[in-house]
């Protein structure tokens, strides 16, 4: 089980950390953003749950998600948000670079690296690629990130905080199993609410 810290409220992880009581209530959780179609969402006291039904591929439209998981993260005033898929990896961190973009008000280079830095090992599809270059577009009018179809590692970020805007294109690499290169185009989320329940965007 690895839960990765993006902010000082906000987690990522795959599908098993959601399901640990003790950990959600030490971290002060109070929404859960589950991207998934069929890991079950918990029920506890104080704890709302968001389901997100989307498959990891890259055809899947996890962008028409992207508006309102962010304004959910940002509008959780009472606690901790955990945003998780099946592993952590390309769906999750979809959604909070999608977040940080909106309401903290970086470019997706600087999203990606800033969640990159917490959880080493994200890897999203093309598709994801694709719809957060649309996103960005959206809200800064330009893209800062051009994925490469070819096999080479993700470049190792060297710091822990987002770094200033310099106008460059960061290159990063899509899942080793897609092979398409995305179009670009992109806009802006933080933090969900308290409450025992489970609702579908």
């Amino acid at each position: 089980m690895l839960l990765s810290q993006v902010t000082p409220t906000l987690f990522l992880s795959g599908a098993d950390a959601p399901l640990n009581a003790a950990l959600m209530s030490r971290k002060g959780i109070t929404l859960i953003v589950n991207a998934t179609l069929n890991h079950a969402c918990p029920t506890y006291p104080g704890v709302e749950c968001v389901r997100v039904p989307v498959c990891d591929l890259p055809s899947a439209r996890l962008g028409d998600h992207f508006d309102q998981v962010a304004e959910r993260i940002h509008s959780n005033r009472a606690g901790g948000t955990l945003v998780h898929c099946a592993a952590g990896m390309s769906r999750s961190p979809a959604l909070v670079m999608a977040y940080l973009m909106r309401y903290r008000s970086v470019t997706l280079s600087q999203a990606h690296r800033w969640v990159q830095e917490s959880r080493p090992f994200v890897r999203l599809n093309a598709g994801f690629w694709e719809q957060l270059l649309q996103y960005e577009r959206r809200l800064y009018g330009r893209n800062t990130v051009r994925v490469a179809t070819d096999p080479l590692p993700t470049p190792t970020p060297t710091r822990a905080t987002p770094p200033p805007q310099n106008g460059r294109l960061t290159h990063v690499h899509s899942s080793p199993l897609i092979s398409r290169s995305p179009v670009v185009s992109a806009k802006k989320s933080r933090r969900g609410s308290k409450v025992s329940s489970t609702k579908q965007l």
